[in-house]
């Protein structure tokens, strides 16, 4: 089942809300090849994908639907409202906020920012001439229009695993991997929990002729504890097949918290 993406016009955005405004803010970049670089980060709400360890649940999980995540057997958790979780902001709004930060280094994140791209046409069109350098996190099952992809300096695709639960019709699009994988302005992030994992991720390598310098494999980890243990498990075999071990930095400095 896939959720529905309200009506919204080219030049606004929905961005994820949080302590009573936009999720926009400081932080280091957590993950991949620019891991410790200071930047600021804008989070967008929605996506069409559904991982049941997701941990940024708040721009899909809503009420009404029948999406499964790890966190339904936690005291009090419930589904989010959509009308909470979220505000529209015109591009130039958010352009406008953005230039109040220090960094010139973007991350645009959700949920999946590139239903988005219209409005982030627009608010990277209004940011032209600034010298942004410009990260996309992507769940690689969208291929970015070119108005768009001029003006990205960096992505980071996400193919899901089977470890996801989300149905393979849904989070494997074989044409927009091959579309990455040919952009050379792409990396690969995989979330991996086991070895079974990795030989996921060998057979998408091998398939889609990806270069092993372009992988970086996370553990999936909500806590510090959970990070450590992960990446101590998963070191040797990443280490024999080439890859990168990757790191999820805001976790092991604050753990599962927004605005970081």
């Amino acid at each position: 089942m896939r959720q529905p993406v309200d009506r919204q016009s080219d030049d606004q955005l929905v961005v994820a809300r949080w302590q009573g405004g936009p999720e926009i803010f400081a932080s280091f970049q957590g993950e991949g090849r620019h891991a410790g670089q200071p930047c600021v980060f804008l989070r967008l709400s929605r996506c069409n994908l559904y991982c049941v360890w997701c941990d940024t649940d708040y721009t899909w999980n809503w009420v009404g639907t029948p999406f499964v995540h790890r966190r339904d057997q936690e005291p009090g958790y419930r589904k989010y409202d959509p009308v909470e979780e979220t505000v529209r902001m015109p591009a130039a709004a958010v352009a406008e906020t953005l230039r109040r930060f220090p960094q010139r280094h973007l991350v645009i994140t959700g949920g999946e920012p590139l239903l988005q791209q219209a409005g982030l046409t627009a608010l990277l069109g209004a940011l032209a001439g600034e010298s942004w350098f410009v990260e996309v996190e992507t769940n690689g099952t969208i291929v970015p229009v070119p108005q768009l992809d001029r003006w990205i300096s960096q992505y980071n695709v996400s193919p899901k695993l089977e470890n996801s639960q989300v149905p393979l019709r849904l989070r494997y699009r074989p044409d927009v991997i091959d579309a990455f994988a040919a952009n050379p302005k792409a990396d690969f992030k995989f979330v991996a929990e086991s070895e079974a994992d990795l030989e996921e991720v060998d057979r998408l390598v091998e398939q889609h002729r990806i270069a092993r310098d372009r992988v970086w494999i996370m553990p999936q980890a909500m806590t510090p504890k959970e990070l450590s243990a992960g990446k101590a498990k998963l070191a040797q075999p990443v280490a024999r097949r080439g890859y990168h071990l990757g790191d999820r930095l805001h976790v092991a400095l604050f753990g599962a918290k927004r605005g970081v």
